[in-house]
Parts: structure tokens; C-alpha cells; sequence
């Protein structure tokens, strides 16, 4: 029973520090690199018909290049909505309408916007840090509350507070891979 606890606790933290680790690659994703990426568009929202939608629900999205992102969306008739969308969006390019494909070609990126950009990961992941120390926190707060209830033992306390340090430092590394790989592709 007690043993339990210990995992129960173990295991949402670990979740939740999952979930923190998620948001900072999706907000790492989102980020211009000079590459051409899928993700810097597939959540432009489009009005689809009257719906928000995003882009990629309504169309193909590839970088066939590395300096060039192709959308085909598959209603022909939502091409104007498409390029409105990505104009009104914070992407900052320009897309290029055939009439069958939008072209988004990527700029090079100047050493000022690239240094912009590199703090802006260092915040983002700074702010992940936070949401895993904060897990952390729950976890050893619920850790004591059930120790002081009689539910937990002294040593399960510690237990629990020393495989939730574990888990931390795993994440914290996990982060700052993350940002060491994403800064190595905006400077590159």
C-alpha cells in the first residue's frame, strides 16, 4: 500500500514533467530557424468556411528544400483563405500563390535576429524548468502532507523526494538538449 503512494507520486509527477518537456519542444518547433519547417505553419489558422481551422487539417504542408515550405491545400477554392491566413499570421514570410501550391521561402536570418532568437529559446526554456521544479514541488508537498496523515512513513518521504530529484534532473537534461540542438540550428 504504502510502496504504492511512493509510485502513484512518482508516476503523475513524471507525467506532468512529460507534459512540461512537450510544451517546450512545441514551442521550440514553432520557432524560424532560416529552415524551412512544417511546423512554423501547421497551426496557422484558416477561415475555412466561416471555422477557424488550422492549416494542417486543410492542406498538405512539406519543405521539399531546405530554405522552401510548400502548402497544397486540398480545396482548391480555399487558396485565398490560405495565403490571407499566413499573411495575417506571425510567421513574417511572404507565400507565393500559383494557383496549385503556395510557396513559403524562407530569408537568411541576420546575426541580430539570430541572437533575438537565442534568448528567446533561453526563455522558453527557463519557463519549462519552472513547470518541472514546480511538479517537483507538488510532488514532495503531497509527499510530506501524507507522511504528517500517517499514510506515508518517514523513509517513503524521502523516497519519494529522492526519485522525484531523479526525475528532475533527467528533464532538466532532456531541456537543455533541446536548447543546445535548436541553438546549434538557428546559428548554423
Amino acid at each position: 500500500m504504502i510502496q504504492t503512494e511512493v509510485d502513484r507520486i512518482v508516476k503523475e509527477t513524471e507525467d506532468r514533467m512529460q507534459t512540461a518537456l512537450e510544451s517546450v519542444r512545441k514551442q521550440f518547433s514553432t520557432i524560424r530557424t532560416g529552415r524551412a519547417h512544417p511546423a512554423l505553419v501547421e497551426s496557422v489558422k484558416v477561415d475555412y468556411y466561416g471555422t477557424k481551422t488550422p492549416l494542417k487539417q486543410l492542406a498538405s504542408v512539406s519543405a521539399p528544400e531546405p530554405r522552401l515550405i510548400v502548402i497544397q491545400p486540398w480545396d482548391k477554392g480555399s487558396m485565398a483563405e490560405v495565403e490571407k491566413a499566413i499573411l495575417a499570421s506571425d510567421v513574417g514570410i511572404t507565400p507565393t500563390n500559383d494557383g496549385k501550391v503556395i510557396r513559403l521561402s524562407m530569408p537568411q536570418l541576420t546575426q541580430e535576429r539570430r541572437d533575438e532568437l537565442v534568448k528567446v529559446l533561453h526563455r522558453i526554456a527557463e519557463e519549462g524548468k519552472i513547470s518541472l521544479r514546480n511538479a517537483r514541488h507538488n510532488a514532495n508537498e503531497e509527499a510530506v502532507k501524507l507522511e504528517k496523515e500517517n499514510k506515508m512513513t518517514e523513509d517513503d518521504k524521502f523516497l519519494t523526494k529522492e526519485r522525484t530529484q531523479k526525475l528532475i534532473d533527467q528533464y532538466i537534461k532532456k531541456v537543455d538538449t533541446l536548447l543546445a540542438d535548436k541553438e546549434e540550428e538557428i546559428k548554423s
